[in-house]
């Protein structure tokens, strides 16, 4: 079964999908089969991944309002070897279309089951017109881009999400306030939807090591989440703000910037929490 985790904060421009997006791409440098899941209206991880949102055909609107097969909207992004469901401008009007729906808030879960990658790795038409059965088993990450909301999207995939929820955290003093709402909402669907959704971690995003607000933002955070905060900081960076105009990911972009090396140094962290990969120093 892959792990299976959102990548969630209700609040816009924290790094949220450059996250998603980078993580993913960087698993995949680690032989990682990958599947990035777009559900934000914004189509954003779906544009830094080089797909026009306004010419995708099928989309996680179809595939959760519609009912549409997985197998028909997941499609091969070459440059960053993923797997994508993209998002489209229609997926707004699923806010409303979901709430008349059975189970609305397992749409999203439902429609991941029994997920495998494309066996057409080296193609990058869409998904639909072949069997994405495969031979070599499962996705090994599910990495979910959820909306800047804490609406029906939002919870989609937070009850998606079997494996956890990574927050991206902004360096900035309302930090914390943003962060007490969210995780709040984390608990409720944790109590009512999905017992085992859990904080995988909070990401520090944004950091400007000139500033003593960013370093006491990210000391504030640790003190009520110990534990819980990657120890990777992910800088605020030039090359990462344009990298999403290039559509493509930062470690294809920039892969010698502060902002890929951070990420890159994130993945790793991942990889060895969840088993992956040995700590640095062992034996292997």
């Amino acid at each position: 079964m892959p792990i299976i985790y959102a990548v969630a904060n209700q609040k816009g421009g924290v790094g949220k999908t450059t996250t998603a997006v980078s993580v993913g791409a960087c698993l995949a440098q680690w032989n990682q089969r990958v599947l990035v899941v777009d559900i934000d209206p914004q189509a954003n991880a779906t544009s830094c991944l080089g797909i026009d949102k306004h010419s995708v055909a099928l989309s996680t609107y179809d595939l959760l309002v519609r009912g549409v097969s997985v197998t028909r909207v997941v499609r091969h992004v070459d440059r960053a070897q993923l797997d994508l469901v993209p998002a489209a401008p229609a997926l707004a009007g699923a806010t409303v279309e979901l709430i008349g729906l059975p189970e609305r808030e397992y749409r999203l879960r439902q429609a991941l089951v029994g997920l495998t990658p494309r066996p057409d790795a080296g193609s990058s038409t869409p998904a639909g017109e072949g069997s994405i059965e495969s031979p070599d088993g499962p996705y090994d990450y599910v990495l979910i881009d959820c909306p800047p909301s804490l609406g029906i999207l939002t919870v989609n995939g937070l009850t998606a999400a079997t494996d956890g929820v990574i927050i991206p955290v902004q360096c900035e003093y309302l930090a914390l306030e943003g962060l007490s709402q969210l995780t709040r909402a984390i608990e409720l669907v944790r109590r009512a939807l999905q017992p085992a959704l859990r904080v995988r971690g909070l990401v520090m995003t944004m950091y400007d090591a000139r500033t003593t607000l960013s370093k006491e933002v990210v000391d504030e955070v640790r003190r009520h989440f110990p534990g819980r905060v990657f120890k990777a900081i992910i800088p605020r960076s030039v090359r990462l703000s344009e990298a999403p105009s290039y559509g493509e990911p930062i470690i294809f972009y920039a892969p010698r910037s502060a902002g890929s090396l951070a990420y890159a140094s994130l993945t790793r962290e991942l990889l060895v929490g969840d088993g992956r990969l040995p700590p640095a120093g062992t034996a292997r």
